[in-house]
């Protein structure tokens, strides 16, 4: 019989196939297939429908079996789970390739799109990025945490830090001035580093026509539009908003039951790089609007002396309006403090 559905457990080395007929019999069983096998094994078969877990390398096998004329769907590990039929069978690599392939042919599972190798590029910068912001961040905290030993306290702000320790410098003793002055350099190496990416950010925003559209809206920047972009691709996988968002995950968990609405917190749960993006994207631009209107009612300027890039948002304190900055990571605030952030002790960043 010819196979029409295949489901593959992706691995570092070895795989394992699981192919079936229309009537969903079994017809091949490939349990263990070396890393080096797999492209001609799948290369041989007809076209068919190829299913895989969204791990690792997988938008790598998706893009390298569409050439060979498969129809090729990713999916979330977690949609995966239940057709796994552990009770039966238990875990293992055949098992879920058996899953995988049960799976991908459900009407209403729910497909990651395949990304391009511009996208996955694209993706590397903000990733690379955010790792130097993060390594810069603990950096920091190290030199803080270093200095107390020797009682000198230093608040959380990053530039504060990098003052302060410089000026206690010279009155550390011997190897501590050692220390501390070469983690001050790597802090500086970080700043340079970020810098040349935010660069990179600019130029990728700049060549794609897709990103300029995007930053045609208000509060959406660079960063915001290549991350959607890289992300998200050309939309076409979605029917409306509403898919997008819930696949973003701007939408709050559910814990519903018995007819009784439980609503919880954004979940941020598919790609929270991008979600985040957003919320903080356009949550500083309704807070612009609103703190503008505010200002105007008051019979004062609409922004301080500078305009609105003159006037961080974080200056302006609209004390009755929920931030968004409970939203955004440390590589976001690194660009736009807001204090509210530890006021609601959502968590705390010498990034700010």
């Amino acid at each position: 019989m010819t196979i029409v559905t295949v489901g593959i457990d992706l691995a570092k080395n070895v795989f394992a196939v699981h192919g079936v007929d229309a009537t969903g019999k079994p017809v091949l069983l490939k349990p263990s297939v070396p890393r080096a096998k797999l492209a001609a094994l799948i290369a041989s078969l007809p076209p068919c429908l190829i299913g895989m877990e969204a791990c690792s390398g997988a938008h790598h096998w998706a893009r390298l079996f569409a050439t060979f004329g498969h129809t090729v769907r990713l999916m979330a590990p977690k949609f995966v789970a239940p057709y796994r039929l552990s009770g039966k069978r238990g875990k293992n690599d055949a098992a879920d390739a058996s899953a995988i392939c049960e799976a991908v042919t459900r009407a209403n599972m729910r497909f990651v799109p395949i990304k391009t190798l511009d996208q996955q590029g694209q993706l590397m910068v903000h990733r690379a990025r955010q790792g130097f912001v993060e390594q810069r961040t603990a950096t920091i905290n190290r030199i803080r945490g270093l200095l107390s030993e020797f009682g000198v306290v230093l608040p959380l702000k990053a530039a504060v830090v990098r003052q302060q320790a410089l000026q206690h410098l010279e009155d550390l003793p011997g190897w501590a001035n050692t220390v501390v002055g070469d983690l001050l350099s790597e802090v500086s190496h970080f700043d340079e580093r970020i810098a040349q990416y935010d660069h990179h950010i600019a130029t990728l925003a700049k060549a794609d026509p897709a990103a300029r559209q995007l930053m045609q809206l208000p509060g959406v920047g660079p960063t915001t539009a290549t991350a959607l972009v890289s992300t998200i691709g050309h939309g076409h996988d979605f029917s409306n908003g509403r898919q997008l968002s819930a696949w973003l995950g701007l939408v709050p968990g559910q814990y519903s039951s018995g007819g009784k609405q439980r609503l919880g917190h954004i979940t941020k749960a598919e790609t929270p790089t991008c979600a985040l993006c957003w919320c903080w994207a356009q949550g500083r631009y309704w807070l612009q609007q609103k703190t503008r209107l505010t200002r105007s009612a008051a019979g004062q300027p609409a922004w301080p002396s500078g305009g609105v890039t003159g006037a961080p948002l974080w200056r302006l304190r609209p004390k009755t309006l929920a931030c968004a900055g409970q939203y955004c990571t440390g590589e976001m605030r690194s660009n736009f403090p807001c204090d509210s952030d530890l006021r609601k002790r959502s968590f705390v960043s010498t990034t700010a």
